[in-house]
């Protein structure tokens, strides 16, 4: 447990995982976050250094964590001119842990290659009491050199640690299961809506489905919140939007159509455009209960 550890993006999801290996003993050396006043809270939290460029992010540690937002953010914290965390990086290890499409993966992996840099695709299908307990579901991708390296610290972030393939392929895995999850997630509320709308009494439907073939991972999580209109965020539906769009872009790069995955994008886009992007996912219920309401 020699090695430092640093983060860039300290959201929830990074900032729980910081704090993750912390509990486990390692040092968080440094945090950094485009917005200044998370970074220097969670820096503060956790005793690390609290850097003004990527360079010294990199400088300050052996292993940089990146849990960013989408594909331009993490594109440019590898910027191959200007501040980067590439800047003096060789040597360094590189875990990249964003919801990105696969051909930015693929493209980190090159840059990373070419500054004699280690990297690593790490996609998690979990939330946020999974980062902070060390449960997180991590699908990872690249050099099998580098994950084995690397192993005894995801378990430490992991209940289930996965290696998928070369870069990119972690990503597409991840993309689908999002795609099957929001799917099924716009599924379910359209069920519940339209249970309430037939006088159905909700709890006694959402126990049926538990039972039957309508059962899913989602019911478990999301059911009791849509029956009862309560949307906290864990998983926002900007989000949902945004990996939705990998999972239809996907296909059409391989001349697939998925009207499932569109017509569900279709309904996060909605959200966003009613200003319900901040909202938990499980709040597309809310445009069923809106389209009954008229």
């Amino acid at each position: 447990m020699a090695e430092n550890i640093a983060f860039v993006g300290v959201g929830r999801m990074g900032a729980n995982m910081a704090r993750r290996l912390k509990d486990c003993g390692y040092a968080i050396a440094a945090v950094y976050d485009a917005n200044e006043e998370t970074a220097a809270a969670v820096a503060a939290e956790l005793g690390a250094a609290q850097p003004k460029s990527l360079a010294d992010v990199t400088a300050a540690a052996d292993i940089i964590f990146t849990v960013v937002s989408d594909d331009e953010a993490q594109l440019s914290l590898f910027a191959e001119k200007g501040d980067s965390l590439l800047a003096g990086a060789t040597g360094k290890i590189f875990i990249n842990c964003a919801t990105l499409s696969p051909k930015t993966h693929i493209e980190l992996e090159r840059r990373a290659k070419k500054t004699w840099v280690f990297s690593l695709e790490c996609c998690m299908a979990s939330s946020l009491p999974q980062a902070r307990d060390g449960t997180l579901y991590l699908m990872c991708a690249g050099s099998p050199t580098v994950f084995e390296r690397v192993k005894p610290l995801l378990e430490k972030l992991s209940s289930t640690l996965r290696y998928i393939g070369p870069a990119g392929q972690a990503a597409q895995v991840k993309a689908l299961v999002n795609m099957v999850m929001n799917i099924n997630t716009a599924g379910l509320a359209e069920a519940l809506g339209l249970g309430a709308a037939l006088g159905i009494e909700l709890t006694m439907l959402r126990e049926i489905f538990g039972q039957t073939g309508a059962n899913s991972q989602v019911l478990i999580t999301d059911g009791e919140d849509m029956q009862k209109r309560v949307h906290e965020c864990f998983f926002s539906a900007a989000h949902a939007a945004k990996d939705s769009m990998l999972a239809v872009a996907m296909g059409k790069e391989v001349g697939l159509n998925l009207p499932l995955a569109v017509a569900t994008k279709a309904q996060y886009d909605r959200m966003l455009e009613l200003g319900l992007g901040d909202l938990d996912k499980s709040g597309v219920a809310e445009l069923t209960f809106k389209d009954r309401k008229g």
